[in-house]
Order: C-alpha cells, then structure tokens, then sequence
C-alpha cells in the first residue's frame, strides 16, 4: 500500500508542542496576527480551505533572538529579515494587512510575551480561506508571528565535528521556473525531498546543484568553500536564497582580511577545497567535513571556519559589539 507508512501521531493535549521531524517543538503560547498578540488555542488552527495550503503561496522567514553576554537579549538582524519577508510577497503578489514596521515590532511582542530570553520566530505570510482554485485574489492574507526554542538546527555537535553532506539528485529550481530569491512556502518541496533523501541514505545534509550542475545550496543553508585561504560562494545571480547570514560572513572574512569570491562552484571544487561550511539563521555556522564519501580537506573543521564560526557566535552572543545594527533589543 503507497499509505502504509503514516506519519507519527502526537499526542497534543494541554502541552503547546508540534510536531516537527522526529523532535518536539516547543512553541509559545502566545502568537502574533496581524498586529495583535493572541493566544495560540485560539490562532494557532487553520481552516482546511486556506488557499496556501493547497497552492503553496505563502512566504516566511526564520529568525533568531540570543541571549547576549551582557544578560540582555538581542534579535539578529531583524529588520533584514523582515524585509526580505515583505519581497518575498512581493514577488508572489501578496499585500499583507500589516506593515514592515509593525511585523518587525510584532517580533519584539513575541518574545516578551512568551517570557523567552531566546528563541527562533517564524513570522509567516499566508493566503487565507475563501475562493479556492488556483486564482483566488481576494482571499485575505494572514500573517502570524510564531516563537519557539530551537537550539543548533543540525546538533550542537555538528558546530564543532562537521557534517556529512550528499550531493542530491534532486535540483535547485532554475530561475525561469522559480523565485530563487523568494522565502516561499511551495518552494522548498524539492528542498524536503533532497534532505529526506540525504538522511535515509546516512548523511546528515544534502547540497543541491542547479540544473547545470552547479553547486547552489544546501537544504535550507548557503554553501562556502574554501581553497588556498580564499573564500568562494556561489553568487546571488545563482540559484540561491541571498541568505542575511551569507551576507553577514562574507562581511565578516572581508574584515578578517580574507579574499571573498562570488563564483560558480562545480561539484569537483567542492570535492577538492579545504574547508566546506555552510550558513543560515538555523545552521549558524556549520562545518563540512566530508561530501560523498570524499574527506573534505583534513577530515575536521577548517580554521577559516573556526575563525569566521568565532567571529559569529561573539556578535551574537556577545563579546564582539562591532555591528550594533545587526542587534535588535528585545
């Protein structure tokens, strides 16, 4: 039977958990709606009807807010984020009710609200119930603000041992039949497959080419590799997110006095750099220690990653207060 392997059922309770993968998420039990706190017994459902859950037009970010050394919490580049959320509509035509100012405050709400000193938010943009069928241009768009605790996306272990990556079958989207440059929900289909696909064959990431066979990115992160002390990242023109944490460390090797290239990366370079890392609000900032089955550089993290890795982790933690206007105080 194609059904026979269903998915887990949880137990949902009093307890504001959801399922995720095979851990918990711990969510607020407050939540955002377009400009008001409310609690998630009530927002947190869904009609069935709701156009982006059949068409898959919804846009989202992923953001982070830490604990800095000073005790104070601090989001991270909080209005990029949020910015790139209202392009993301604007690429797929959706006007949200709210405005950026009042997202990025909404963010803020959140957190106090929920009484979190950390924590990962989700602000997400949907189409809501009405006409249903592909064209549905008055159904009215939702936007949420979700908060949850989520601590290293691929393990705490991985920020210091590495990761094994797999090169997946499955490709970016090409540039004429996507928004590369669009968070959009529908969107990262191809990117569960390539991860589902990389876990069941022993790996922990997958990196996707582009139709060409160039290096784009991984799952949910932006891909870097390092040859003879120079840096190279594919470039936004690329099939890729023009990811706030690419951004941030391509500023931050420049200040390191590293050479940063924005080139294609064929699969044979990636095989062959001494240092692979990858990059994004969840993954931080993750080392790549072996890519089919070929050993990247010494088998360990790289020391440009351990530099840039540092250099990250004291902005957003707190001994580096060189970017105040990266930092959001909550």
């Amino acid at each position: 039977m194609l059904w026979s392997r269903g998915a887990p059922r949880g137990v949902r309770g009093e307890n504001p958990t959801i399922r995720e993968g095979s851990a918990m998420t711990e969510h607020g039990d407050k939540i955002w709606k377009n400009g008001e706190i409310v609690d998630w017994k009530v927002a947190g459902s869904t009609s069935l009807l709701t156009h982006t859950l059949h068409y898959g037009v919804g846009a989202f970010e992923g953001i982070r807010a830490y604990r800095r050394g000073d005790g104070n919490t601090s989001i991270f580049r909080l209005q990029d984020h949020i910015v790139r959320l209202a392009e993301s509509c604007h690429l797929v035509m959706m006007k949200p009710r709210v405005t950026v100012e009042q997202i990025v405050d909404g963010c803020l709400q959140v957190l106090r609200e929920n009484s979190m000193s950390e924590g990962y938010l989700r602000p997400l943009v949907t189409i809501g119930a009405g006409a249903m069928g592909v064209y549905a241009p008055n159904n009215p768009i939702e936007t949420y603000i979700i908060a949850w605790k989520w601590g290293a996306y691929l393990g705490a272990e991985a920020l210091d041992r590495g990761i094994r990556c797999k090169v997946s079958s499955f490709s970016r989207h090409h540039i004429n039949v996507a928004f590369a440059k669009g968070k959009l929900v529908g969107q990262y289909i191809n990117s569960v497959m390539a991860k589902q696909e990389a876990k069941l064959d022993g790996f922990d990431e997958a990196i996707l080419t582009d139709v060409n066979g160039y290096v784009s990115e991984g799952s949910g992160e932006n891909v870097f590799i390092v040859k003879k002390g120079v840096l190279t990242t594919p470039p936004l023109s690329a099939s890729i997110l023009a990811g706030i944490t690419r951004e941030t460390i391509i500023t931050l090797a420049r200040e390191e006095g590293l050479t940063v290239k924005e080139e294609y990366i064929t699969r044979d370079e990636l095989y062959l750099a001494d240092e692979v890392f990858l990059t994004g609000t969840a993954a931080e900032v993750t080392p790549v220690v072996e890519v089919d089955h070929r050993v990247i550089g010494t088998g360990q993290r790289g020391e440009v990653t351990r530099r840039l890795q540092a250099r990250y982790f004291d902005i957003v933690k707190g001994k580096d207060d060189s970017h105040p206007e990266w930092l959001t105080r909550v």
